[in-house]
C-alpha cells in the first residue's frame, strides 16, 4: 500500500473521504422511515362481503333439477372493532398569577427611570438656560464696553475741544496782555511828560504806585464768596496783608503773605481765594504790577 501511495500520480484526484459514515447515516434514515410507516399507518384486515347477481337469458330456458346443495360455511363473525377512545381532555393550564412583589419592584424601577429621565431633562434645560444667560451676559457686557468706548471717545473729543478752546483763550489773553502792556508802556511814556498825581502830590513819578482808595473794599467783596472761614471762631478783627503781583489786565502772577493775621486758617483761606479767582477786578486807573492788599475777617 505504501508503494501504491508513493507511485500515485501527483495530479490524480484524491479519493473522497467519509463514505462509510454517509452509508451508515443513509441506512439509519431508511430504518427510521420504515418504523414511522409501520406505527403510523392503521393496519386493519376485514372480510370482503360476497355479491350476488341474477342473470337473465334472452331465450327462455328451464332450470335443471336442484342438486344437493353443499352446506354453506358458517359465516365468520368478526368481533367488532373497539371503539376509539375519546381524546383525553388536556387540562387547561391555570393562568400564572403575577407576584405582587415583582410588580411592585417593576413599578418602582419604572418610577426611578422616569425620575432619572425627568432629572436629565431638567438638567439639560438648566444647562441650556445657563448657556443662554451666559450669552446674554456676554452680549450685555460687550454692549456696555462698546458704549463705554463711545462715551470715552466723546469725552476725549470734548476734552480735546475744551483744551483747544482754553489754549485759544490763553493765546487771546496773552495777546490782550501784550497789547495792554504795550498800551501801558505808551501811557507811562506819555505820563512822563506830565504827572497824574493829585494837587498836593510831592512825588516825581508818572503815577501813584498803588491802587485807588476804595479798591481794597472792592477786592474784599470780590473774594468774600471764596473765603471759607467763620469769623465767629476768632476774637477781634486782625489784619492779613498779602503782596500781589499782577498783569496790567489784573491776572494774578503770584501772591505772598506779608503779614499774618495770627490765625493760620484765615490766612490760608485768603490765599486760597486768590488762587481760585486767579485774577483781580480792574481799577479805575489800571493796576500797578505789584501792590499789597489788607484783609480782615469781619469786614
Amino acid at each position: 500500500m505504501a508503494t501504491a501511495a508513493m507511485t500515485r500520480e501527483p495530479f490524480m484526484p484524491r479519493r473522497p473521504r467519509g463514505l462509510g459514515l454517509g452509508f451508515v447515516l443513509a441506512v439509519l434514515a431508511h430504518v427510521l422511515l420504515i418504523l414511522a410507516l409501520a406505527f403510523g399507518v392503521n393496519w386493519h384486515s376485514r372480510q370482503v362481503q360476497g355479491v350476488e347477481a341474477e342473470l337473465w337469458a334472452a331465450v327462455p330456458q328451464f332450470a335443471a333439477p336442484p342438486r344437493q346443495a353443499a352446506p354453506e360455511p358458517a359465516p365468520v363473525v368478526k368481533p367488532p372493532a373497539p371503539a376509539p377512545e375519546p381524546p383525553k381532555s388536556v387540562p387547561r393550564p391555570e393562568p400564572v398569577q403575577p407576584d405582587p412583589q415583582i410588580a411592585i419592584e417593576k413599578a418602582k424601577k419604572e418610577q426611578a427611570q422616569l425620575r432619572e429621565q425627568q432629572a436629565r431633562e431638567e438638567e439639560q434645560k438648566r444647562q441650556q438656560k445657563l448657556e443662554r444667560d451666559r450669552q446674554e451676559q456676554q452680549q450685555r457686557e460687550q454692549a456696555k464696553r462698546d458704549q463705554d468706548k463711545r462715551d470715552q471717545e466723546k469725552r476725549e473729543a470734548a476734552e480735546k475741544q475744551q483744551r483747544e478752546l482754553q489754549e485759544k483763550k490763553r493765546e487771546q489773553q496773552d495777546l490782550a496782555a501784550q497789547k495792554a502792556a504795550r498800551d501801558a508802556q505808551l501811557k507811562r511814556m506819555m505820563n512822563q511828560v506830565e504827572g497824574n498825581g493829585g494837587p498836593t502830590s510831592t512825588g516825581n513819578a508818572a503815577r501813584t504806585a498803588g491802587p485807588s482808595a476804595n479798591y481794597a473794599g472792592r477786592v474784599a467783596a470780590y473774594l468774600r464768596p471764596e473765603i471759607k472761614f467763620d469769623p465767629a471762631s476768632i476774637q477781634g478783627n486782625p489784619d492779613a496783608v498779602v503782596e500781589v503781583r499782577v498783569t496790567p489786565d489784573g491776572r494774578i502772577l503770584s501772591r505772598r503773605l506779608v503779614k499774618s493775621s495770627g490765625v493760620p486758617a484765615y490766612d490760608d483761606a485768603v490765599l486760597r481765594a486768590l488762587d481760585i479767582k486767579g485774577s483781580l477786578p480792574p481799577d479805575v486807573n489800571g493796576l500797578p504790577p505789584l501792590f499789597e492788599l489788607t484783609f480782615r475777617p469781619r469786614d
